[in-house]
């Protein structure tokens, strides 16, 4: 039987290449600048086409899969553009992993080379057997390569990692129509302004710094790039013409605590804060500066943004992560007005993952094993943040990953990882370990191992030797009642 030939896309499909639009369109305006690096729309169009020329010399084509580990910067940007002209899928790899970690997700994603700064030179390296230097593939003379004139928008883009409750890596295939409707939603929902200029303090391989990057180019939004979160540069962006800016419950809170009567976010209208539950102290703290917060709840699998709170609704509603893009469509699996799981189906849910299971259901609606209520008017309220999953400081901490690790200890009979509520990172994790009889752990030397494997945001912050789990009848542990034991006792670090 011969293979099913490809439908090429309809014109209702595409859309015109939205990097070579704004260059024609916008050629002198500001399009992405950092610590020393400004590009105009026109300049950023020209490195784009040497940098994919670089790559197609290479041999990197339609469907490749190429992985980026570098921190924030323009060049990184071009990057992540070049890949789209030369038809390649971005994997964007994690930099504050550890090198198995790395190398497990540039092995699951098929990467055939993997493009890095050099600040994670040696880590690349180490994770991949092809690695090739983000400054010299920009600075490559030759043929550049074309511009687009349209995209297809059910081609995939890129594949972004998150994990499921099991602790193992699934890849999100994101196509380009996922970051087209997440920045129309967007665009929609928040207000677009000629004067706008997004804020990109996040790091560019995770879902929401990526989604920065495609509003900027589909929107002609220009891009203030940091390489790292610094409150005291967050702030004086915030006076200096920043409009839009994304940030997490953590650095939310560090710059809510550098706060100053003489600074006052005079330019920003939004302040996205996402990645995890956002206390509702802290949403009061930055109101109170003057910050005009809009929480909001977002998946690696929805390219982003699902639901956004405004600005000007906040002090109303706080507590709440707004109602949804225009673009996404939000149920809840369980009783009408009682909570339940929290299901989300439209233009921004992803493909599936990589794999036979897509994760999604027959009619298209994704589960997210978050559980929410949604009120009569549609406002969305987040109860648990998926019942295992450890939010610390914006990073997904997964437990059985973590428990993978310390079972491998000598010493480990048992254990089970949860996490615990901590005033500057949100969520840390705390390890309940049983050990093998006739045996005496050195907690000191569980912490070793542990970051001998894991990041350390991973790491356990406390590990309680205890001489059972609770478990239920089938065998599986009462994490609850551990949660709610760390809960109560006094802090174990």
């Amino acid at each position: 039987m011969p293979p099913p030939v490809a439908t090429p896309p309809t014109a209702a499909e595409q859309v015109p290449d939205w990097l070579t639009r704004q260059s024609r369109t916008n050629r002198d305006g500001l399009a992405l600048l950092d610590d020393t690096t400004r590009l105009t729309w026109g300049e950023l169009d020209s490195a784009v086409g040497q940098f994919a020329g670089s790559l197609a010399r290479r041999g990197i084509g339609p469907g490749d899969r190429v992985g980026l580990l570098a921190g924030n910067s323009c060049q990184l940007a071009v990057a992540v553009h070049a890949l789209r002209r030369v038809g390649a899928v971005l994997v964007p790899l994690n930099a504050r992993l550890t090198l198995p970690e790395v190398a497990g997700l540039a092995q699951a994603g098929e990467t055939v080379a993997v493009i890095t700064d050099d600040e994670h030179a040696a880590l690349a390296t180490g994770a991949s057997g092809s690695v090739w230097s983000l400054a010299e593939l920009a600075s490559e003379t030759g043929r550049p390569a074309l511009s687009s004139s349209v995209i297809d928008l059910t081609a995939v883009q890129s594949v972004v990692f998150t994990s499921g409750t099991t602790g193992s890596p699934k890849g999100a295939q994101l196509t380009y129509g996922n970051w087209y409707w997440g920045a129309v939603g967007s665009a929609i929902h928040l207000g677009h302004l000629p004067s706008d200029r997004w804020l990109a303090v996040l790091p560019l391989f995770h879902v929401g710094g990526l989604a920065i990057l495609f509003r900027s180019a589909i929107t002609g939004v220009p891009v203030e790039i940091h390489r790292r979160f610094d409150p005291a540069r967050v702030w004086h962006a915030l006076t200096h013409g920043t409009t839009l800016a994304s940030l997490v419950p953590t650095t939310l809170a560090q710059l809510v605590e550098t706060e100053s009567s003489a600074r006052v976010p005079t330019t920003a209208r939004v302040i996205l804060v996402g990645g995890a539950g956002t206390p509702p102290g802290l949403i009061e703290r930055a109101v109170a500066c003057g910050l005009p917060v809009a929480p909001t709840y977002g998946l690696t699998e929805t390219a982003s943004q699902v639901a956004t709170l405004r600005p000007d609704r906040v002090r109303g509603r706080v507590g709440f992560s707004g109602q949804p893009l225009p673009t996404t469509e939000l149920r809840i699996d369980g009783e009408p007005g009682r909570a339940g799981e929290i299901l989300v189906r439209g233009r921004t849910v992803m493909r599936g993952y990589v794999g036979p299971d897509s994760g999604l259901e027959p009619d298209g609606w994704f589960r997210t094993g978050d559980i929410g209520e949604l009120d009569d008017q549609g406002y969305l309220t987040v109860h648990d943040r998926r019942t295992d999953l450890i939010v610390s400081g914006g990073e997904n901490v997964y437990p059985a990953e973590v428990e993978t690790v310390l079972l491998a200890h000598p010493g480990v009979a048992e254990v089970a990882v949860v996490g615990r509520a901590d005033p500057r990172w949100g969520t840390v994790p705390v390890a309940f370990v049983v050990p093998r009889s006739d045996t005496t752990i050195d907690t000191d030397s569980l912490a070793s191992h542990s970051r001998r494997s894991l990041a350390g945001y991973k790491v356990p912050t406390a590990f309680l030797v205890v001489d059972a789990l609770p478990r239920t009848a089938s065998g599986k542990v009462r994490r609850a009642e551990l949660r709610e034991a760390v809960r109560t006792m006094p802090d174990p670090t």
